[in-house]
């Protein structure tokens, strides 16, 4: 596969958007866990897209059963959460489709999970997706895009040691 980005410096890593639609700042996501950064700081997307895509190149570290959330690291040790939707753990796995397991080897780009919206929608809950960087206070500055509409290419985030 291609590499979205490169580094531009030794100490920067960048982080493309996981599904195309429109990024919105965490603190607009109708969950206190994501809102209040909790879990980390990052960035959300409500989707336009079915393809949840990986956001660099790296691991998984961690697919939930339920398919709804995923874990990554890359090369230098950044771990990304990605959560799509916001109380989707209570469809237990339906409307998503794994492309990818555990201990996986991924590039930017590549699928990893595809998430029915129609379906998450119908059955009530919001598709709001959110990218979260969780050890950023071992590494630095995080950089986020400004609400905007963004592909799977777009550079969403970036992390400077």
């Amino acid at each position: 596969m291609f590499k979205l980005f490169s580094k531009k410096e030794e100490n920067t890593n960048d982080f493309a958007a996981v599904v195309s639609g429109k990024i919105i700042p965490l603190t607009a996501v109708n969950d206190d866990v994501f809102s209040k950064g909790m879990m980390g700081t990052g960035v959300a997307i409500v989707p336009d897209d079915d393809v949840i895509v990986a956001p660099c190149d790296g691991e998984v570290t961690m697919l939930f059963p339920t398919m709804h959330a995923f874990g990554m690291k890359n090369e230098d040790g950044v771990e990304i959460l990605v959560h799509i939707g916001i109380d989707t753990v209570k469809m237990d796995g339906k409307g998503f489709t794994k492309k990818v397991s555990d201990g996986d080897k991924v590039h930017a780009g590549d699928i990893l999970v595809e998430a029915d919206l129609e379906e998450i929608k119908n059955a009530g809950y919001q598709t709001t997706t959110m990218m979260i960087l969780t050890n950023t206070d071992e590494f630095g500055n995080v950089t986020k895009a400004e609400p905007a509409e963004v592909k799977t290419t777009s550079k969403v985030m970036t992390l400077t040691k």
